[in-house]
């Protein structure tokens, strides 16, 4: 393409929003992308007092020229020609405003869970209703799962990116390789221990995410009940008595650690095992695979849209622990969505990101 792509953004005033905005604002294959804030009563409060400047919400980027923010109108897209909207928005949000976003020509990559999942039984967790459930059927099975390193070849011709969920991005990466190899005992069980910053929860405060509640402290939550898990068992085709998937608050504002335990069906080597890695992610530029024994830390990831994966492998030669870590707003969140976007172009993946 000659012309740079004219995009959108609505919902910058969240974190991943505001991170989506501030990587696309110095892409150099776009034009300024238009930012756009939603005017309803959902809407964060500052928005609602007409703030004009993205600046304003996020001094960081000050003194970058103007970052204008326009109230969210159909015609407002029309008007600036946007060829890819990024919605970063609740899911009953987004699952309303894609058909109709779609229908006017655009491409869409949307943050939200509304398009991730292909089973009615894993969607439920969201209590999605649509307006025209036939149109959303069929925008549900054209939807392409937003995971580069999986499905990087359908993403050129894809007219709606469902961008995944952080803790399943972290989980997903690091089991793919191994049982596509089909060297996991699923009889045995998956155990994923998965902590994430408090920016996971989103802007939107809660008794769980107060200062009080969260500081000088650790804890669990939604365990055999988090919305992520129809994710991670549709994309690795598991049943759900083989994965057990337990979250927890850390008292840091981002980033994502997996620690997962994983029985292996056959006695493998360390060599073995990380050649089945660095095999499977050959070329894949946001995925780093650590030699034993070092294992990834949050800190390593963090602010960058890499995927960092270690492993240890037990004396028995047959039980591997593996750590995946990532920044949850940027691989996964808004850096992932442009990952998704470069793909979509047929730009480099790292073009914007590096």
């Amino acid at each position: 393409m000659s012309a740079k792509l004219k995009t959108a953004v609505l919902g910058v005033t969240g974190y991943s929003g505001f991170e989506l905005a501030r990587i696309l604002l110095r892409h150099p294959r776009l034009e300024t992308p238009l930012l756009l804030s939603r005017s309803d009563s959902s809407e964060n409060s500052a928005a609602k007092n007409a703030v004009p400047d993205l600046a304003h919400l996020f001094p960081a980027i000050s003194g970058n020229g103007g970052h204008l923010l326009h109230t969210f109108s159909w015609n407002a897209l029309q008007h600036h020609g946007v060829d890819l909207l990024f919605l970063a928005t609740p899911h009953e949000v987004s699952r309303e405003l894609v058909p109709e976003a779609i229908s006017r020509g655009m491409r869409v990559i949307d943050l939200s869970g509304a398009w991730r999942l292909k089973q009615a039984q894993h969607r439920a967790v969201y209590g999605l209703e649509d307006a025209n459930p036939v149109t959303a059927t069929e925008l549900t099975e054209k939807a392409i799962y937003g995971l580069p390193e999986l499905n990087g070849e359908r993403l050129a011709n894809a007219v709606l990116v469902a961008n995944p969920g952080c803790y399943a991005t972290s989980i997903i990466l690091a089991l793919a390789p191994l049982l596509r190899a089909g060297v996991v005992d699923l009889e045995r069980g998956i155990v994923s221990d998965s902590k994430s910053g408090v920016s996971g929860a989103g802007k939107e405060p809660s008794s769980r995410t107060h200062f009080v509640s969260v500081a000088d402290n650790l804890s669990a939550y939604s365990v055999f009940g988090h919305r992520h898990v129809g994710e991670i068992l549709e994309q690795l085709n598991l049943d759900s008595r083989h994965l057990i998937f337990a979250p927890h608050l850390l008292p840091i504002p981002r980033g994502i650690l997996s620690t997962i335990y994983v029985h292996l069906n056959r006695e493998m080597t360390p060599g073995q095992v990380e050649s089945c890695f660095r095999d499977f992610y050959a070329g894949k530029c946001w995925v780093r695979v650590f030699a034993t024994p070092q294992l990834p830390q949050i800190q390593f990831s963090l602010h960058t849209n890499y995927c960092d994966l270690g492993f240890c492998l037990d004396v028995d030669k047959k039980r591997l622990v593996l750590v995946s870590c990532i920044d949850n707003l940027l691989k996964g969140a808004a850096g992932q969505a442009v990952q998704n976007m470069n793909a979509m172009y047929g730009w480099g993946e790292e073009e914007g990101l590096a």
